[in-house]
């Protein structure tokens, strides 16, 4: 069992996340914005994995910024990004190294074969 975090500003697509990924066994840290992730990540717990969306409306920063904020706290912490928007090359170079990307619309099947391959690596 991995503990994933999982930043989503939009609640019914994070909840379904959560859903979907606590049925596999795993347990889920939730986060609307920078601010939250942030605080579960400087605190003591375990997390393995952050999933975030790279375009958070109710952040300056995104998930890009968060997750080299992240790593900077957690270096072995494994990166899964996602976005419904287009995906160009110079986002891609603003990821962090060794992260994983899932493009939305995403099926539970699709999300959990991301967050094996993810804990896997």
């Amino acid at each position: 069992m991995a503990v994933i975090l999982v930043v989503e500003d939009d609640v019914f697509i994070r909840e379904i996340a959560e859903m979907t990924i606590q049925d596999w066994g795993h347990e889920i840290l939730s986060a609307g914005d920078v601010d939250e992730a942030l605080a579960h990540l400087r605190a003591p717990q375990q997390i393995d994995a952050l999933f975030t969306d790279i375009y958070l409306k109710t952040s300056v920063l995104g998930g890009c910024d968060l997750a080299h904020q992240a790593i900077e706290l957690r270096p072995q912490l494994r990166v899964l990004y996602t976005t419904g928007n287009s995906m160009t090359d110079k986002m891609k170079a603003l990821f962090v190294k060794g992260a994983q990307f899932l493009r939305k619309p995403y099926t539970p099947l699709q999300l959990q074969d991301s967050v094996e391959h993810l804990l896997a690596a």
